[in-house]
């Protein structure tokens, strides 16, 4: 139920401009053998500087870029200022031996089929496939399980750039109907039709500014139920902030002016409100929260009462909620009240005042998710990050663990009480996804989708190794390579370490690329995400943030004090949340670091709050107008934290011109203040996409452009050939 609002330091560190140094020439950082061959210094574009500064809780700050925050649609200086950079990144990037070579292999390795888990309703299952190098899944359904497949939809044929994208899509109960999402150049925003399935023609509906968004179908398939923002003022859509989530009932059929208002919060505008119908039908299940973190008051709509004021089944922001299901009024949740690692309760709710009764109880392992399926409870879990699925009766009594083919991620499992056919997904760093359907009457598992492989699995390592942080916490870490292979070679160590989410096992095409040049690629579990629950959060977010970087530097320094990485062969790589980290990281320890990759990363930690979902991540950032939660901020903001004088490493930081999670004013800003502070050393650049987004529904076209300038430049200053 979570809201996967990704992205999203001293204070004598950020008193007023200093002019930048004198430009000088490229020597090893401290603690490395010899560097790679230097490059020549490049010209950066002039950054315009303002004199303007702050006194925050008695500190001087300077903000001298922040006319980058600009939206570069409506601003003629920012859009300039985003040409000349990608100018100077474009030639630098064009010099780079390997750049053609990723290029061809990643293209030839994304050249395969691929699906989606299956949806099935009323006897039809609806399905993603792509079928290797389109830009944009489509959309198929099969009358039967083996059915021949007929596309419903096809988003390659909304733009020419391949830029406009199949969002959320959901069949309604009878399977005649379909809603889904178009998400327009990377986007949070959607808007939303309706397709007739059996022609496969889109209906004249039209729902508009939907986003963080369920859509949930009515049971007797008149309409669906979903969330949406007030509509922007004109050229704000991409920077406004995003209050006032209110949940909606469309009637097919009819315009969105005539949808009726379910559920809205006035007097706390800044909460967000998600419906879920419940399993029989008569219940609307809303789920409110206050940011990112999953702690909800739920409320209940009795659906065959029309005008029925909400009731309030779970009251207060405490806990985790997730409805899974219901039996009556015998209603299923998963919970962190009283579990740090999560259990499964009921709740009955025809008693006025309902006390949950636990029916699958908190275990070492870390529960993820759970559905009532073919009389059975599912329950997937995390265990040292890797997914473990067990099959539960009603009563709790587990009857049973499924079967999956090693060390990866299990993803699905969805489905109906009264059916036994439910599907997963299943991958790992050296398996693409495969779709598997299990039946949970014969407790079998068999094959229902499998990709033509280019590579043979075997011929990569996965191992998981734990190592020892700065505080003496053990953290996990995968580490992949080619098999049989020994001996320290550029590595590549990726990370997050954020609001509850748990990075692991996938598959990517990219990252096998590195992987055939003889590279490493090593994801460490950091703090702060959900691999062992809600402590392992605790310990990574607010005052405790700094606990990831130690652990993120813990990690690098692992991989080169045990020969896995050569002595200046480290990059790091990290989005979002993780572009953060990168950022602080960079700052922190430069010479432990040889190339870094910072993807639409969080680099003002000041201002963080003032644009778009941004307010949502105080949950894990703190609040910057409160002066204990400044002084933290303040610590590792990467923008801030940047030193003139300082060697640092070569740094790439990619980002999005219609990124509307973590808006690129946070890459902008950064960027110019590392290239301020180092003119004459590594190359500092920025490569800016346009009509793409926080990631979500980028073609494969620009997937691929991106990787290869990246993996390029990385490979420049590690050592790969």
């Amino acid at each position: 139920m979570r809201l996967h609002l990704l992205l999203p330091l001293l204070i004598t560190a950020c008193t007023t401009a200093t002019p930048p140094p004198p430009p000088v020439a490229m020597t090893a950082r401290a603690g490395q053998s010899a560097p790679q061959p230097p490059v020549a210094a490049l010209d950066y574009p002039k950054t315009r500087r303002v004199d303007l500064v702050e006194t925050l809780f008695g500190a001087t700050i300077a903000d001298p870029y922040r006319w980058l925050e600009t939206d570069v649609r409506n601003e003629p200086q920012v859009r300039s200022w985003v040409e000349a950079q990608n100018r100077v990144t474009d030639a630098f990037l064009a010099t780079l031996p390997t750049r053609d070579d990723f290029k061809k292999r990643i293209t030839e390795l994304y050249d395969y089929e691929r699906f989606g888990i299956p949806e099935k309703n009323a006897g039809r299952y609806f399905y993603t496939r792509n079928n290797g190098l389109q830009n944009q899944s489509a959309l198929y359904v099969r009358e039967s399980l083996k059915g021949e497949p007929r596309m419903l939809i096809d988003p390659n044929t909304w733009s020419d750039d391949g830029a406009t994208a199949l969002g959320e899509w959901v069949a309604s109960e009878q399977g005649d109907k379909l809603a889904y999402g178009i998400q327009e150049g990377g986007t949070d925003w959607r808007t939303v039709r309706v397709l007739d399935v059996a022609s496969a023609k889109p209906l004249a509906d039209e729902v508009k500014w939907v986003k963080f968004s369920n859509l949930a179908w009515a049971k007797d398939g008149s309409g669906f139920y979903y969330s949406r923002f007030p509509e922007p003022k004109s050229g704000a859509a991409f920077q406004s902030l995003n209050e006032d989530h209110r949940v909606y009932f469309h009637k097919v059929g009819t315009p969105q002016s005539a949808d009726r208002l379910v559920f809205a919060t006035p007097r706390q505008p800044k909460l967000n409100n998600f419906a879920q119908v419940s399993d029989d039908g008569r219940w609307l299940i809303v789920s409110s929260s206050s940011g990112t973190d999953d702690r909800y008051e739920v409320s209940l709509v009795d659906l065959r009462r029309p005008g029925a004021r909400p009731r309030v089944l779970i009251r207060g922001f405490d806990n985790n909620w997730s409805y899974i299901g219901n039996r009556g009024s015998t209603f299923y949740f998963i919970t962190d009240r009283d579990a740090p690692r999560q259990k499964i309760v009921t709740l009955d709710i025809s008693r006025p005042k309902p006390v949950p009764a636990t029916t699958v109880a908190e275990d070492k392992a870390t529960l993820q998710s759970g559905d009532l399926v073919g009389g059975k409870l599912i329950a997937s879990y995390l265990k040292d990050a890797r997914s473990e699925v067990r099959v539960h009766a009603l009563t709790g009594a587990l009857e049973r663990t499924i079967p999956l083919p090693g060390i990866g991620t299990a993803t699905g499992l969805d489905g109906e009480y009264d059916d036994p056919e439910t599907f997963f997904a299943f991958t790992s760093f050296n398996r693409p996804t495969t779709i598997y359907r299990y039946d949970t009457r014969a407790g079998e598992v068999t094959s229902w989708e499998e990709p033509r492989l280019l590579f043979s699995p075997d011929d990569y390592k996965v191992e998981q190794v734990f190592y020892t942080s700065k505080d003496g916490t053990r953290v996990p870490m995968f580490i992949i390579r080619k098999a049989g292979t020994s001996g320290p070679a550029p590595a590549l160590l990726y990370g997050y370490g954020g609001f509850d989410i748990a990075v692991t096992p996938s598959y990517s095409p990219t990252r096998l690329a590195w992987l055939e040049k003889g590279g490493v690629y090593a994801v460490a579990n950091l703090r702060g995400g959900g691999e062992y629950g809600k402590e392992w959060h605790d310990a990574g977010r607010l005052a405790n943030k700094q606990n990831v970087f130690d652990d993120f530097i813990a990690a690098g320094e692992y991989l080169k004090a045990n020969g896995i990485a050569t002595p200046n062969g480290l990059a790091i790589e990290g989005r979002s949340n993780g572009g953060l980290l990168v950022g602080a990281v960079v700052n922190q320890r430069p010479d432990l670091i040889d190339a870094a990759h910072a993807a639409v990363g969080v680099m003002d930690m000041l201002r963080f709050d003032q644009f778009t979902a941004g307010r949502y991540w105080v949950d894990d950032y703190g609040y910057p107008n409160k002066e204990a939660d400044f002084k933290t901020l303040i610590a590792y903001s990467p923008y801030h934290n940047i030193e003139p004088g300082v060697d640092y490493p070569p740094v790439l930081v990619t980002t999005a011109d219609t990124d509307d999670r973590v808006v690129p004013g946070h890459s902008f800003k950064y960027i110019a203040a590392l290239q301020a502070a180092d003119p004459g050393g590594d190359p500092h650049l920025i490569r800016i996409e346009t009509r793409a987004g926080h990631g979500s529904g980028k073609p494969t076209t620009k997937i691929i452009e991106e990787a290869a300038d990246v993996y390029a430049f990385l490979a420049r200053f590690t050592g790969l050939e």
